[in-house]
Order: C-alpha cells, then structure tokens, then sequence
C-alpha cells in the first residue's frame, strides 16, 4: 500500500491499500485509448472513486506515476512530460505515498509521523465525483478553496461534466446545490442543514444507525462529511453525469455488490423551482399554498407551472392576519431571508406578524425542541411536501384573515381527540396507510370501542383539501343513504384536519374492475348490483335528498365496496348543492379527474346534473368492459374507451366490450342495455343525456323502448389526457385514482 521515492507505477501496475479495499492506477474506459490515474474498489474495478488528471488524459494506454526530486507525486507521459502534480505543501527529502483502507491516497515524510497532521499533500482534499466517509464537501473560510463535487461528462469520460455540487452560504445558513456548470442555473437544492439534517433529503434507509453525519461550522471551516460506524460498510455519494446525488452501500460481509439506496432528485419534486413562486410540489403535482391562486391559470392548464402562484388577497398587516402551518415541508430556498439564531418560535411569529414583508417563518434548528427564527421576506421558492412523518420541516405561511380555517364551532359532527386517532392508526404508520392522493392520506383505523374506520388526515399543504375539508364536513353530515360512504366524526386540534369514515373492507371499486385476478369475482350479478347501486345512490344526491348535490368527481376509486361489495359513493369535497330552480353552473377552476370529466366542464367550466350523468357513463362502461377509459388503447384506432364502445355499437357489435370472464355468465339483454344506458349517458351535449331517474329505469324495466345513442364527447377529437398508458388487465390499480384542478376554464 505504500510506493516510495525511487520507486514508480506503469500501465498495469497498482498500489494495494491494505486490507484490500481499494487500488490505485491506471485505467481506461469504454473504447477510449485516454488513460487516468484513478481510486477504485479492489473487488469491483469499474466503481472509480477518484480520478487525477480529468483534465488532462494521457493519450495511450501508458504513463508512470512517480516522485520528482522536491517530492511531488507526478504523473509522466512517454515523453516523461508532467501530466499531473499534487503540487505538496512543502518539500519533503524522503516522501512516501500511501493508500489507506479509507480510499484516501496521502504523501508524508518517510521519517515523520504517519499521523493526519503530518500529511503534506492527500486525495481527500480533491473530491472528484464520489464522496467517501471522512472526506469533507465545503469552504475553507482562511484560504477560500472549496471542496466540490463535479460530474463525469459521461459515463466513459471521467473529464469534468456539466453538473458541480457546491455549498451555498447565506447568513450562517447553509445548503448544498447541484448547479449546470453553463449558467449556472440551480438543478437541485438540498435545503438548508438544521441541526440534524437538510431539511430537503428523506433520511438515507441505513440499517442500525450505521452512518454518522458531521456537519462543521467554525472559523476555519464549513463543511459536510459522513463517518461509517460498521467496519464492513463502504458508503460513497456519487454525483453522476446526469446531476443525479447517488448513495450506495457495500456490505463487504455480504457481497462484494454495491447497492443503490438512495438518489437525489429522487421524484420530479425535488427538482428546483418545479411549481414556481408559492406554490407547493406533492406527488408530482403542482398547487398553489392556500391563500395563493395561479399567476398564469392558462399556463396552469397546460401543466406549466414556471409562473408560480400570487396571493387571493393581499395581506396588510391589517387584524386578525395569521399563519397556516404546514408539517414535513422543504423550507423554501434561501433568497430573502432574516435569521436570527437567539429569538423563540412564539417571539418569532409576533417578528413576521409585525413585519408586512414576511411572508413565512419557521425554526433555524430543530434540536432541543427548536430554536432560532427564521423568516422569508419575499416569494416562497422551491417548496414540496414530504408524505412520511420526520421528513421535512414545518413551515408557516402569513394568511389574511378570511383565510384562515373552519373551527368546531362550525361543525354539527361527532368531535374526536387527536390522540384517540392516533392510538387508532398506529401514529399515522405507513402499515395502516391505504390511500393518498393530492388532499393527503387515508389510514385503517382501530378505535377503542372496536370499530373499524378510515381516517383521512388532511395534508396541509393543499389549499384545494382545505377547502374540500370544510365542503365535506357541512354538506356530508345532511346526507344519509345506504349508497354513501358514512362519514362519523372529525378532529381538528391544532393543525390538524381529520375525517372519519365508516370503514370499507372491500376497498374501491378499481381495485376489483382493473385487476385481472380480482375482477373475477365480480360476475355479471355482481357487477349489475352495483351499477344499480351507484344510480340510486346518485339519484338520491340528485332528487331525493333535502338538497340537490351534484357530486363532480364520480370515479371508480370514490365507489368503495362493503364486506357484502354494496357500492357507496364517497369522497363529496368537490360536491356542489343547487337550488330548486338552478340547472347549470359555471366556475373558473375545474376540478375533477380527466377520463371522467364532462367536455363542458372540462372545456367551459360548466357543471349541472348532467355532469355527474356524464361521470356515470363512464363508470357503467368501465364496470362492463374492467378497461379503464383514460388511457384505453386499440390497434385500429386511435379513440379512448367511449369512442371505441360507440364503434362497436355503430357495427352492432356492442358486446364485444364486455370483460372476458364475464362471457360465461351473463344475462345478454340486461349488458345490451346497460351499454346503451352507458353510451346514453356520454353523448356529448348534456341536453342529450338522460335523467338519474331516466337512466334507472332504463337499466331495471326490461320492456321499457331505449332511444339510440348519439356520439360520445370527446369522439371527434383524441385529447392528450388519453395518450398515456394502455388499458390492459394487470394494470397495478389506484386506490386513489389523481383530482386535478386547472383553474380557469376556457
């Protein structure tokens, strides 16, 4: 493990460390002739941790690392030509290198001390594109020099990439961000360090605390290393040629492979400014914080989210202003911030109250409780929401007065204690989640009474669950029929939102229509049991209740299914109640889910009975062919699930929808009708479709004459909502299938 100073390496030749972990020498990659000298794993030769000369390769597969007489470790070419230098500290008489078991190549006096200090020159102080336990990413506050990490230009060319990793320091707060070396545009951040992690990295899944994290902040020096507790654990973050932070793990008792364990940007939500000004990543989609309204809805429409989120009504410092706390949130980044390290969280949010210009607050440290204030002066940049508990941090955001929540006041409904919950689902344990979507998660609970419920925690960085929070709450309780889902209590505590349901073990229906061995189940008797089911259910919304609701975001996924697979419709934070005399409404922000969606609304942003007629359209042909509408693909054409019914009803071939395992057990005339009720429901001009009551008769009075069916919406034209995906059986289902909001119709 050591070459001394008349000794020398070539081509071919390597420097052992000593418990054969690592090696030094030259190598090539892919089909390149260049040569480096480089670090790599002994046991797995193509995982180079350092390189020397990236920027400046030998030409052929040759070169020898030796001394030069003031003692720097010098790499020649054939010309004998210094291709490389450490270019030591100092000059030493009797310099040896040495390559520890650390993966560190250092140069020291031969008549010296091996020890740390005594180091004249080591590869720690050069990062390439790897981090190693021990080795530092930061600035040297006395000399200026920065530790770094920059990327391979690709994955045969070790020379430096487009992509570096470097500390950015604001005000004694600190994060790391991958920047394009053109530009220097910010690809990724990792959030500002608060005391026990950044803020932006879920915690690395390490088994047994193995790794040690060392964050140093002195007068000398900033900077981030790792320690590895375990002697058979070789850990290494490499920023690929891609700008990806990779994490892997070898566990030399186990195999010599290296594991993948984590990547940064691991989803689209980590990537930098994704949604724009205030506005808040969660699960891929984008929304504006509560308070906040898209600053280009046109854009918004389209998915383009660059233009970021303004406030709905200006705050002004005026009575009654407060905050929204959103848990498990990245801080928004560093741009226009105050940080005072001495002030309490209480003192800090009366500083952002008295101050118009700050627009959130939230701790600088979380150790101990939490301490320091930490304020954001101008937009919210850079934001997502974490769906595991201990990710993230919790923010709060200024709101004006008209903004702030429901209380229980307002609530007529059975009020449970968070800790109650909290006993029920097992602390919100991932083992108990059953559902998530943009408004949060759905959890089984168990209360002390022996009963059963589903728990829907808010999450509270949606604006739209908020509100749909306060819809569900006042409009549900008013309604009681054995076709909807129960709704039992609430809880709000604190920041806490939370609904109680009556529990439904089947789950929903797409867990049953969409998979190929679960759908079995469901025979034809089956299946008709809850077309019907959902009718009377949605006619009771739609006549028979005291109000007139229409529901607006009927789905197989908000049809959950009892021990006994009786439909209820659930899921009302969308629903809208009409008046006696109202047949048609109109809003600029539609809500819904695409494949579901009536082309008015879609369109015009106009909703009526009709829309809700449309939804169940979709859902009858769904529940008849188990292939879902969004994302149905056919060899011959080009149409979506409706377009392809109305084809085969046109050629009258109409049963050839029908799901496959159904062909054995079915009543013909009684699925012909259903699919002409279904094909009924969608044509495309809501004057066209049929009533709730209507559509019910159509399906049970066998000799009752159908009118024909006119062309479905969305016939003429394919939209792209129904390019991704095909329909197959097998397709993994969604417990909870994704509510978009665009908010402006056109």
């Amino acid at each position: 493990d050591i070459l001394g100073m008349n000794q020398s390496i070539s081509y071919g030749e390597t420097l052992v460390s000593s418990d054969l972990i690592f090696e030094l020498g030259l190598f090539t990659r892919g089909n390149s002739s260049m040569s480096y000298l480089g670090i790599w794993y002994k046991f797995s030769p193509e995982t180079v941790v350092w390189v020397a000369n990236r920027n400046n390769p030998l030409a052929e597969r040759s070169g020898v690392l030796t001394f030069s007489t003031v003692g720097n470790l010098v790499l020649l070419n054939q010309s004998n030509g210094v291709v490389w230098s450490s270019k030591s500290s100092r000059v030493l008489q009797n310099p040896v290198v040495q390559l520890l078991d650390s993966g560190n190549l250092v140069i020291w006096d031969k008549f010296s001390s091996s020890s740390n200090e005594a180091y004249s020159w080591q590869s720690f102080d050069y990062p390439s594109d790897t981090l190693l336990a021990g080795m530092k990413l930061g600035l040297n506050l006395k000399t200026g020099f920065e530790w770094r990490l920059t990327a391979w230009k690709s994955m045969d060319d070790p020379s430096p990439g487009d992509y570096v990793n470097l500390l950015n320091y604001n005000q004694g707060l600190f994060q790391y961000e991958i920047v394009q070396v053109d530009g220097h545009s910010k690809k990724i951040r990792t959030g500002q360090w608060n005391g026990v992690r950044f803020v932006g990295i879920p915690p690395i899944p390490i088994p047994d605390q193995a790794i040690v994290p060392i964050f140093m902040f002195n007068e000398t020096e900033i900077s981030f290393m790792f320690e590895v507790q375990k002697s058979q654990l070789l850990l290494k973050i490499t920023l690929n040629y891609s700008g990806v932070l990779q994490v892997f793990v070898t566990d030399r008792s186990r195999s010599a492979m290296s594991k993948l364990m984590h990547e940064f940007p691991s989803d689209s939500c980590n990537l930098y400014d994704r949604c724009g000004a205030n506005a808040i990543c969660s699960l891929g989609l984008c929304e504006c914080v509560k308070g906040f309204m898209p600053r280009s809805p046109d854009e918004w429409k389209v998915l383009e989210f660059s233009s970021g989120c303004m406030r709905t009504i200006p705050t002004n410092c005026s009575k009654g202003e407060g905050f929204m706390e959103i848990k498990r949130v990245k801080l928004p980044d560093l741009l226009d911030v105050t940080l005072n390290k001495n002030m309490s969280l209480k003192k800090c949010k009366d500083e952002c109250l008295k101050n118009c210009s700050c627009m959130a607050y939230a701790n600088s440290d979380i150790r101990d409780g939490g301490s320091g204030c930490l304020m954001w002066l101008g937009d919210l940049i850079d934001m997502r929401v974490f769906e595991k508990q201990n990710y993230g941090q919790t923010l709060y955001i200024r709101l004006s007065a008209s903004e702030l929540e429901i209380t229980k006041e307002d609530i007529d409904l059975p009020l449970f204690n968070l800790a109650a919950i909290v006993s029920a689902t097992n602390n919100f344990s991932d083992d108990n989640m059953i559902g998530a979507g943009g408004f949060g998660s759905v959890y089984k609970g168990n209360l002390q009474t022996g009963h059963q419920v589903a728990v829907k925690r808010l999450s509270r960085s949606s604006r739209q669950g908020l509100e749909e929070f306060k819809n569900e709450v006042l409009l549900i309780t008013r309604l009681q029929h054995r076709n909807l889902v129960g709704l039992l209590g609430c809880c709000i505590e604190g920041e806490e939102r939370i609904l109680l349901y009556e529990y439904m073990e089947n789950k929903s229906l797409n867990y049953f229509i969409f998979d190929q061995e679960q759908s079995l189940l469901l025979t034809w008797q089956r299946r008709f049991d809850i077309i019907v089911g959902i009718a009377r259910g949605l006619l009771y919304l739609h006549h028979d209740s005291k109000l007139q609701v229409i529901h607006r975001d009927l789905k197989t996924s908000n049809i959950l299914l009892d021990g006994n697979l009786n439909p209820k419709i659930s899921d009302f934070g969308l629903a809208r109640i009409f008046g006696a005399d109202q047949k048609e409404a109109r809003t600029k922000r539609v809500i819904g889910t695409y494949g579901y969606m009536a082309p008015e609304y879609a369109f015009d942003g106009k909703f009526s009975l009709k829309s809700d007629i449309y939804s169940f359209g979709v859902l009858l042909l769904e529940i008849i062919s188990g292939k879902r509408n969004r994302g149905f693909s056919h060899p011959s054409h080009h149409h979506n699930l409706l377009g392809h019914s109305w084809l085969l009803w046109c050629e009258g071939r109409a049963l050839e929808i029908m799901d496959e395992c159904l062909h054995n057990s079915f009543d013909r005339t009684q699925v012909e009708r259903c699919i002409r009720v279904g094909l009924l429901c969608v044509q495309k001009f809501p004057e066209d479709r049929p009533a709730v009551s209507f559509a019910i008769d159509m399906i049970l009075n066998g000799g009752l004459v159908l009118p024909e069916p006119k062309e479905p919406g969305y016939f003429s034209e394919r939209n792209s909502e129904y390019r991704d995906g095909a329909s197959a059986k097998g397709d993994p289902y969604t417990q909870n299938a994704v509510t978009l909001t665009l908010p402006e119709g056109r």
